[in-house]
This record gives structure tokens, sequence and C-alpha cells, in this order.
């Protein structure tokens, strides 16, 4: 069976830099060696440790416990472009209007049908 939960964790600690005895300290652990086995599979944490790791690791326990690869579902909806990616950052302007959305859903529409008919004449 996959350690999905496991390999989260490893994958969560190192992206915010914390080694295992600085992540045990975040969730109140006395030991290391709990992380340790959380990572390598041969334990568990506790439903109370998951939700503190989900705050620590600002991720949805469905990320955590592989039900979803995306990390925070907030994140993604409150830019459902994927703007963040290239650099632009939508704090800097006011929400769209609607009728500046179904502009967009517009020019979507058209890149996409375009994609198609590049797909097929290939």
């Amino acid at each position: 069976m996959e350690n999905i939960l496991g390999k989260r964790i490893e994958l969560e600690r190192i992206r915010l830099g914390l080694n295992q005895i600085e992540l045990a300290k975040k969730l109140n652990l006395s030991s290391s060696a709990s992380i340790s086995q959380y990572e390598s599979g041969d334990r568990i944490p506790s439903d109370d440790i998951k939700l503190k790791m989900c705050e620590v690791f600002n991720c949805s326990l469905d990320y955590l416990m592989g039900k979803s690869d995306i990390r925070n579902l907030e994140k993604v909806q409150s830019d459902p472009l994927g703007l963040a990616k290239i650099g632009f950052n939508m704090e800097n302007y006011t929400p769209l209007t609607e009728k500046q959305k179904e502009q967009i859903k517009d020019l979507l529409e058209i890149i996409l049908k375009d994609n198609k008919k590049t797909k097929e004449d290939k």
C-alpha cells in the first residue's frame, strides 16, 4: 500500500524548510521520532495531529490524506485563472465585473476551439 500521507508530510515539511525536530515542536510532540514514523508509514498520526499539520502546512486535509492534489482549495478558488503563477497579483486590482468575466470566458472559448482545430489538423 502506498504511503501517500507520509510522503505528503515529508514533502510539506521540506517545503517549509523544517527538519523533523522543528516540525515535532510545531505540533507539540515530545519526540521527532513520531515524525519519522509518520513519514515512513510505520505510524499514523491522530486526527488532531493531522489537523494541526494542515494548519502548519496551510493545506487541506484532503490534500494531506492524498484525496486531492490541490494543496489549498481556497487559494485556487480565489485565483481560478491561475494568474499568480505568472506573477499577476489580483490584490493590486479591483474585482472583475460580470462583463469582464464574460469577455474572459469568450476569449477562453476561442482559444480552446482554436486549440482543438490544431490538434485535429495533426
